[in-house]
């Protein structure tokens, strides 16, 4: 890929290939357990286990206020406003309309990376169009039609547009303003203070009364813990530090996909010619939107308010 290479390019493809796995136990969670308080614990205990992973590995923590004031306020963004109502909107939504929502991240970030100053990229009519291709694969993969989400309780499509909204400014703010603590660390403490968030959210709303760990629920927060958070976001808070935010956002038009072939290969579930043409959109969307992102150049990163004077000559003295 034009814009991620090394380390970053593979962070990414962790990115999409984890987080397609995790449509289905983030399904089976919201099922088996209150949906604040299972998506809290499961930061709270990825974050816990990241951080003593990263300080044996002798990564020091944040040493400036600022720092620690911006990886709590993208935790609570990306954690708190983002994942955990995209989890609340699936006891509302199928899982066909969630992923429709989901996948405007890729729009979002983009639009937040065109407009908010420090960006590295312009948003040019290629990768305009690269992102319609993307959405458009996205829905023609899902199946589902307008009429289908016009019908669907409005609290899901309201919480998961507020979510994905929320994620891409969270995103946007971590990319304009990188701290001095590692990925891992960065992502650690956002975890922690994300996951404390809406642990308390669930427990101020009663979630305790009906929380019951069954086995199900159980081996949903395992994976989640593992794959999802200590594995995908790392991976994402990587990938976020070294390439374009309107780059590592297309990982959302990947995920569907992802879900689609896992649930080919190990579950035989059917998929048809439209499944494959879909994929193909989609996968030429993201290539093309790599491809097609300029990166500002210096020049075009400082732009002078007014042209520079020039001083007079001085006049001829008789």
């Amino acid at each position: 890929m034009a814009a991620l290479k090394g380390k970053a390019l593979i962070a990414y493809l962790v990115v999409c290939v984890f987080w397609g796995s995790t449509y289905l136990a983030i399904k089976i969670g919201v099922t088996e357990l209150p949906p604040f308080l299972f998506a809290g614990l499961r930061f709270g205990i990825a974050g816990l286990i990241l951080l003593v992973i990263a300080r044996a590995f002798g990564d020091p923590l944040p040493r400036r206020a600022k720092d620690w004031r911006t990886l709590a306020i993208v935790g609570l963004l990306l954690l708190g406003g983002g994942n955990a109502f995209v989890v609340w909107a699936e006891q509302y939504t199928t899982s066909g309309i969630a992923s429709i929502f989901v996948v405007t991240v890729a729009l979002w970030m983009a639009f937040f990376d065109s407009i908010v100053p420090g960006g590295s990229g312009r948003l040019g009519w290629r990768v305009v169009a690269g992102l319609a291709l993307g959405f458009l694969g996205t829905v023609l993969l899902v199946g589902t039609s307008p009429a289908e989400i016009m019908r669907a309780d409005l609290r899901g499509p309201i919480a998961l547009t507020c979510a994905t909204v929320s994620w891409s400014i969270g995103s946007i703010i971590a990319k304009r303003n990188r701290t001095a603590s590692s990925p891992y660390i960065s992502a650690a403490i956002q975890m922690l203070v994300g996951g404390t968030a809406v642990t308390l959210l669930g427990t101020t709303l009663g979630e305790w009364r009906v929380w019951e760990l069954t086995p199900r629920g159980f081996g949903a927060i395992a994976y989640l813990v593992v794959f999802g958070s200590i594995l995908g976001y790392s991976a994402y808070a990587y990938a976020l530090r070294h390439a374009s935010a309107t780059i590592v956002g297309t990982y959302a038009y990947v995920n569907p996909v992802i879900a689609v072939l896992l649930g080919w290969l190990i579950l035989h579930e059917p998929v048809t010619g439209r499944t494959f043409l879909s994929m193909a959109m989609i996968f030429s969307a993201v290539v093309w939107i790599h491809f097609s992102h300029k990166p500002q150049t210096a020049a075009e990163a400082v732009r002078p308010s007014h042209r520079p004077t020039v001083d007079p000559e001085p006049e001829a003295t008789t």
